[in-house]
């Protein structure tokens, strides 16, 4: 008897239990001295830096893609709604490619530069949060960086939508303008675009990716969304205690 309910408890916990994961990481690189067309002409500058998941093969195949995708469109200089590379080294090639084009087209002598990075910011057993960096400079008075996050789920290897990673997200919308207006210096009683910032319809919103590092939220406006491009990224964070209230018990158990 004593061993029956033993089976049954384990096979409770078994089915009661999230699947856990198990992957682990390999840093990869690619520069433009990988290409063969830069042998013997000159090439844009191009550092790219990201992880390669292993572990799950049907997981690792879904996160690597996702990493990949991003590496490709930062690297994209094209009018087309999406590149054609299928590949993050023929990504590049067609980087330098554009880059000699306009350089013979307008006799134009800086060189330009792609700096791409992926890196993992978090992990429990149930979610993986990686930051995702670029920077871009194909001429003018200035390049454009960015930094966005990306949380997925380590059972499936899909991405985790802002709504998903919240059991009460309009709870957590308060609280993250409550943050935000302590940060910034802007009054309970005034305008969230008070001192200048350029949020739609004069509404407090949340980026569009949220970060997760082991002890806070962290939210990130890059350039152009919220403010000017001088003002810089615009960043502030909530400690992950005072946030767990309001996240999914899928993800923070």
């Amino acid at each position: 008897m004593k061993l029956r309910l033993f089976f049954l408890l384990s096979l409770i916990v078994l089915v009661g239990c999230k699947k856990a994961s198990t992957i682990s990481f390999s840093s990869e690189s690619f520069t433009e001295s990988d290409l063969k067309i830069c042998e013997n002409d000159s090439c844009s500058k191009i550092t790219i830096d990201y992880i390669k998941v292993e572990g799950d093969e049907a997981t690792a195949l879904k996160i690597n893609s996702q990493i990949e995708s991003y590496i490709i469109k930062s690297l994209f200089l094209g009018e087309d709604d999406r590149p054609s590379a299928k590949s993050i080294e023929e990504a590049a090639r067609q980087f330098i490619i554009a880059y000699r084009d306009h350089k013979n087209e307008f006799e134009y002598n800086m060189q330009y530069e792609a700096e791409v990075t992926v890196s993992e910011m978090f992990e429990n057993e149930n979610i993986l949060c990686l930051q995702l960096q670029s920077y871009l400079f194909t001429g003018g008075a200035h390049g454009y960086g960015s930094t966005h996050f990306k949380n997925i789920d380590k059972e499936t290897g899909e991405e985790i939508t802002v709504s998903e990673l919240f059991e009460d997200e309009k709870g957590f919308l308060k609280l993250a303008e409550k943050a935000f207006r302590k940060e910034y210096k802007i009054p309970e009683n005034e305008s969230i675009n008070y001192t200048g910032f350029w949020f739609e319809d004069d509404t407090f919103s949340l980026p569009e990716t949220i970060g997760i590092s082991k002890k806070n939220i962290i939210f990130i406006y890059n350039p152009y969304d919220i403010a000017s491009y001088a003002e810089g990224p615009i960043i502030f964070e909530i400690p992950l205690k005072e946030a767990k209230p309001y996240l999914s018990n899928t993800y923070f158990p």
